[in-house]
């Protein structure tokens, strides 16, 4: 692959209770002797005795039998109950429509009720706007187009080394119009970084504002020049940190910021940007698998900290 230049408490315990004794029948009782003391009434005790187990027992049966049934019924009536719900407590009139339109009421209700945050991508163009310049340098076939942006209160730019190297004949148009000629005063080509000055500045001069070095995932922003569409925004994420690319001629670029905001040709040198419209880097080049000049999906800049610290910039 090449590199083009461009661009919760524990529950007691269940109570439980123990049952008392069962008292003896009253044919069973000592009263006060002992059991083996106890003189029968007569001889039909054991008869009786008998006759009231059996007397007990077919009751006790009877019982069961009497619970036993009013389970059953109290079964099928719950069932019965419960058949009857399913089939005629529903109402028949709602249809799928009624489903659809109860949805889409409570999906909108929802939706209401949510706070979105607005767009911050006009804020930050604005932001950057006055500090954005169009760099043009040389004539027809020999000619070529880049970004930059104004980094101090003296009208200092910052832009790619690539963009100006060599080169003489430098226009410089800032965005409200003004148009100087411009010069290069620092070149730093083992970063891709130049500093222009210019003969001419606009009555406001509006540097960026520096940032810090963003960590992978957020959102950025590039502003600059691509393929000569001036002014122009693109959006996406840092998609990774301290990347080293190789290009040719000139010694591999280190620490770069990698990024999927669209950049093309005549975007390098123009301002990457944070979620704060902070300039975070200077926009260098972009992933090149085909050899065409165009975007692929990978741009890469170079961190402001770094382009600042050896270009003799403003502290941090």
């Amino acid at each position: 692959m090449s590199f083009t230049s461009p661009p919760t408490p524990r529950t007691p315990p269940p109570r439980v209770s123990v049952p008392g004794r069962t008292p003896l029948p009253e044919a069973g009782r000592t009263n006060g002797h002992a059991p083996d003391t106890v003189e029968r009434e007569n001889e039909h005790d054991d008869e009786s005795v008998a006759r009231l187990i059996d007397s007990e027992t077919t009751s006790q049966g009877n019982q069961r039998r009497l619970i036993t049934t009013v389970a059953l019924w109290l079964s099928a009536i719950g069932l019965g109950a419960l058949v009857a719900f399913l089939l005629f407590g529903r109402d028949p009139t709602v249809g799928p429509e009624a489903v659809d339109s109860a949805i889409g009421d409570a999906l909108t209700e929802a939706f209401d009720a949510t706070t979105i945050a607005p767009d911050r991508g006009p804020a930050i163009y604005s932001t950057i706007f006055p500090s954005l310049v169009f760099i043009q340098v040389g004539n027809g076939d020999d000619g070529g187009l880049g970004s930059g942006v104004v980094i101090n209160a003296d009208g200092s730019i910052m832009t790619s080394d690539h963009v100006v190297a060599g080169e003489t004949d430098i226009t410089v148009t800032f965005t409200d119009g003004t148009t100087a000629q411009g010069q290069v005063t620092e070149s730093i080509p083992e970063m891709d970084i130049a500093i222009l000055r210019t003969t001419t500045l606009p009555d406001v001069v509006v540097p960026a504002t520096f940032g810090s070095t963003p960590v992978v995932g957020s959102r950025i922003y590039a502003v600059g020049n691509p393929l000569g569409l001036s002014g122009s925004i693109s959006t996406g994420v840092v998609s990774a940190t301290g990347r080293t690319i190789g290009r040719e001629p000139g010694e591999p670029l280190e620490d770069l910021i990698q990024f999927d905001a669209a950049v093309n040709p005549g975007s390098s040198g123009g301002p990457l940007l944070d979620d704060n419209a902070q300039l975070i880097g200077i926009v260098t080049a972009l992933a090149n698998p085909t050899g065409e000049d165009f975007f692929s999906g990978i741009g890469f800049a170079v961190p402001i900290q770094n382009a600042a610290g050896a270009a003799g910039g403003p502290e941090q």
